[in-house]
């Protein structure tokens, strides 16, 4: 009798069988990291508006149109690539002399991260639309 060579199917299933549970387990955790990565450009393009907002109110001296000026939209747009479908900034209504953004973490739901003209910087489980119901975070 010939005796063969190679791997019998029981033992190729067995080693695919635990290659898929160690990939099952990588893929969580690289989940996880990148919705923290975004997170955190969420709130440093926040943090860039919130700047911004200084500088226009600087060359203004109000901020009544600083929400709809390149200031806000360019950091607006880039929180919206960051978090994907669904994203979104809220303003509150911006006044002569304030201002307010908030948009929802991704790893964190359902919290959110709000800035504003006094130079607060906040992480809260407050929805936006009442984080910035006013010019400034709550």
């Amino acid at each position: 009798m010939q005796k063969s060579k190679g791997f019998t199917i029981i033992e190729l299933l067995v080693v695919v069988a635990i290659i898929a549970v160690l990939t099952g387990i990588v893929l969580v955790n690289v989940t996880s990291y990148i919705n923290k990565g975004k997170d955190a450009s969420i709130k440093g393009n926040l943090s860039t508006m919130l700047t911004n907002g200084a500088v226009f109110y600087d060359d203004n001296g109000n901020y009544t149109n600083f929400t709809t000026s390149s200031g806000a939209t360019v950091p607006a747009a880039a929180i919206v690539a960051a978090y994907g479908t669904g994203g979104a900034v809220s303003y509150g209504v911006p006044t002569a002399t304030a201002w307010c953004a908030c948009s929802a973490l991704k790893q964190g739901a359902p919290d959110t991260f709000c800035v504003d003209s006094t130079g607060q910087k906040k992480q809260t489980a407050t929805a936006c639309a009442t984080e910035c119901a006013a010019a400034v975070c709550i």
